[in-house]
């Protein structure tokens, strides 16, 4: 199985689950709970959710789906910035924990870039950790400015990730945050990594994974799952396409395929902005 390391030296699959739009609509819940489930079975065992998400519904969703499976899984889930205070993030971790029927939390991350102090949140993830509520902590959609910050701050080295959008559509961290974050071997969690869905109906992707006998959907995660240091975490509420996603870990991209895929989706050519969905 494709896996990364994180900074401590534990293993967790390159291939994992999302949950965005997870836990809106009751009538979906079962549907839902199975998708991940399935995943489970077919060994995508981190699963990324987040307190922003259904305000806590797609937590719900995750909690329902690990019940007597919990040991199986490696649980990502997100804090708002408006609560990534230190008694904030400590409060906020409660209910997540309870909405996700566990004791503990395998990665928290900071969801986005708020007004409160990264040192004051470095200081409650540590709070945490110290309390057993969660295992490892880390950022998301932090630039590399923000990520020189943070690093500066006390036990900010410490941090196991960066949660980014990353697609073949969206390279602008490739010129400077990627590197800077692999130098440091922390991984890259890649969010969207199908773009919502967008890039599949992308004709040169079409053409290409048909030419080489793949799904558009596969040729973009084996596209990530390649890269050294970067996990997807693609969302599905679909069986078949749970399926569908955990083949592309099979599939091996070589150089000249690379190359035909920066032929359509070019590379940066100099720093952007951080992009976020």
């Amino acid at each position: 199985m494709t896996i990364v390391r994180l900074p401590s030296g534990e293993q967790v699959p390159a291939l994992g689950q999302g949950t965005w739009y997870m836990g809106e609509d009751r009538s979906a819940r079962k549907a839902e709970v199975a998708a991940l489930q399935l995943g489970l079975d077919l060994g995508l065992t981190l699963i990324d959710t987040a307190e922003m998400y259904a305000e806590g519904g797609a937590e719900e969703v995750v909690g329902e789906a690990l019940l007597g499976r919990r040991d199986e899984a490696f649980v990502v889930s997100k804090v708002y910035p408006h609560n990534a205070s230190r008694q904030g993030v400590a409060a906020a971790c409660e209910r997540s924990l309870k909405r996700l029927k566990t004791d503990r939390i395998d990665l928290y991350l900071l969801h986005w870039r708020g007004s409160i102090p990264l040192a004051e949140t470095v200081a409650g993830f540590k709070a945490l950790q110290r309390a057993g509520k969660i295992r490892h902590w880390g950022v998301s959609n932090l630039d590399l400015d923000d990520m020189r910050e943070l690093a500066a701050v006390p036990g900010g080295a410490a941090c196991a990730a960066n949660q980014l959008l990353y697609n073949l559509s969206r390279r602008g961290i490739e010129w400077d945050l990627l590197p800077w974050l692999r130098e440091r071997g922390m991984p890259v969690m890649a969010y969207s990594p199908i773009e919502q869905a967008r890039l599949l109906r992308q004709p040169g992707l079409k053409d290409f994974a048909q030419l080489h006998g793949m799904t558009p959907a596969q040729a973009a995660l084996a596209w990530l799952l390649g890269q050294e240091g970067v996990i997807a975490i693609p969302k599905s509420a679909s069986t078949a396409h749970v399926r569908d996603n955990a083949a592309a870990r099979d599939i091996m991209l070589d150089a000249a395929q690379r190359a035909e895929l920066d032929r359509l989706f070019a590379p940066p050519l100099g720093p952007s902005a951080l992009e976020m969905l």
